[in-house]
């Protein structure tokens, strides 16, 4: 309360010493200069209007015409001693008052601005208050139907104008009713959830809710969700946790939501949530691009060190535990003459992996001279023909591979290690000439096969 007072009189005292100033350069100075000139001038001609100067009479008479012509001035606003300033107070709520348990009311803005004039005191005092308090009391309406009403407020300072903006509103009344309507859950945060954990399940401890509004609003709503939060930083390892207050949004059949209509069970809905830690080992798998130079192949590849180098992934268990591998690639274009070469390669999550233990890995190459030798095959499997129809192959006889590789890695390769296979998508029913491709995924040998089949593919 002293605050205040000290305040208040800052004001009083710059108000006051504003006015002094202000008499003094609109009437004190311009009379004494306007007696000096006129005496100035008549020293010359006489001495009559000094001592008519000179008359305390004069003078009581001549001051009182001066105060009577400046009350008139300032009492008619031609003169302002204080001036007028306006500012705008924003976002001020709105209260609305009217029967819940009966009525929706739509169109009802949330805020409207304030502005206020009057003196620079008065308003600081109006804002320093804060007490802007805006209405809107339909109180009076017992029916449904469309209104213009204007908005009340309260005044803080009865000194300061108030202009509200908009002063008025056009409403809807609408009669209130309800519906139960199902429940279902969205995640959101899932981004923030450690990346080692996944949702497997989600209980709701009601699996309908009461939704009130218009008739118009309730035929709207084509889902309500419960939106589980699982940023919470509560969420560390796997089990199952209690959750309170769950937000309950209503959407219409476009994902937008609902307005204007109440779910009674808001803050009231609860649940449990079952966090679980999935996850599989594969090994890193090392592909090539580029070609080496003649005569050179690849002799062993190390990851880390290892020939085989296992990694740790994290995810949902259907969207991962079909994962047999995590690919990395080196280019190896006109390499072979050095001995060695060693790359680091980083680690890309496969799809919907939301963790990977290793995010890069040391690669060790090393070269050696090429040599080939040749597998004869007779097994050839048949790709991705389309459904309805059956394949047949006419060629007679093995198709010969050569296979190509450093002696070492070469040896122990044999047909039951080579998986041939010709590709029919595309292919419709008749005769077809169809290559024969090898599927390779050793980055250490290399297949070449020259020779084409003839495919007859018939209707079912």
């Amino acid at each position: 309360m002293s605050k205040f007072f000290k305040k208040l009189g800052k004001m009083l005292y710059v108000i006051v010493e504003s006015f002094l100033k202000f008499v003094d350069k609109i009437i004190i100075m311009p009379i004494s200069r306007l007696v000096y000139n006129i005496s100035k001038s008549t020293n010359n001609g006489g001495n009559n209007f000094n001592k008519l100067l000179n008359r305390p009479q004069f003078l009581i008479i001549l001051s009182l015409v001066f105060a009577v012509i400046c009350f008139l001035l300032i009492d008619n606003k031609v003169i302002n001693l204080v001036s007028t300033e306006a500012g705008i107070i924003k976002n001020v709520p709105v209260d609305l008052i009217y029967n819940e348990g009966v009525f929706v009311v739509e169109n009802v803005p949330e805020s409207i601005n304030i502005t206020i004039a009057g003196k620079k005191e008065d308003i600081y005092l109006a804002k320093q208050f804060g007490d802007f308090g805006v209405e809107l009391n339909l109180s009076k309406y017992t029916k449904p139907g469309t209104y213009k009403v204007a908005f009340t407020y309260s005044k803080t300072i009865d000194a300061v104008d108030y202009y509200l903006s908009p002063s008025y509103v056009t409403v809807t009344i609408k009669n209130r009713v309800s519906e139960r309507k199902t429940v279902t859950y969205d995640l959101v945060g899932t981004d923030d959830l450690n990346p080692k954990l996944s949702v497997s399940n989600v209980t709701l401890d009601k699996n309908e809710v009461v939704v009130k509004g218009s008739e118009e609003a309730i035929k709207e709503i084509s889902s309500v969700k419960a939106l589980i939060d699982v940023s919470n930083k509560d969420y560390t390892e796997a089990g199952t946790y209690n959750i309170s207050n769950i937000p309950l949004i209503a959407y219409n059949k476009n994902g937008e939501i609902v307005k204007n209509v109440q779910i009674v069970e808001e803050g009231t809905l609860n649940g449990t949530i079952v966090l679980t830690s999935y996850e599989e080992e594969v090994p890193l798998v090392v592909s090539t691009t580029g070609k080496l130079v003649s005569g050179k192949a690849i002799a062993s590849i190390l990851i880390n060190d290892y020939a085989s180098y296992p990694v740790h992934i994290y995810g949902e268990e259907e969207d991962i535990k079909d994962i047999k591998s995590v690919p990395v690639t080196i280019n190896v274009d006109g390499l072979g003459s050095e001995a060695v070469k060693t790359y680091t390669v980083v680690i890309s999550k496969p799809n919907k992996v939301r963790y990977i233990s290793e995010k890069n890995a040391k690669v060790v190459v090393t070269f050696g001279d090429e040599e080939q030798k040749t597998v004869e095959i007779s097994s050839i499997d048949r790709k991705y023909l389309a459904s309805g129809y059956s394949a047949t192959i006419i060629s007679q006889g093995k198709t010969e591979v050569q296979v190509k590789g450093v002696q070492s890695n070469i040896n122990n390769i044999t047909a039951d290690n080579i998986k041939a296979y010709v590709d029919l998508s595309g292919l419709g029913e008749g005769t077809h000439e169809v290559p024969v491709k090898i599927e390779n995924n050793n980055p250490l040998v290399n297949f070449v096969v020259s020779r084409t089949l003839q495919i007859k593919i018939t209707k079912d």
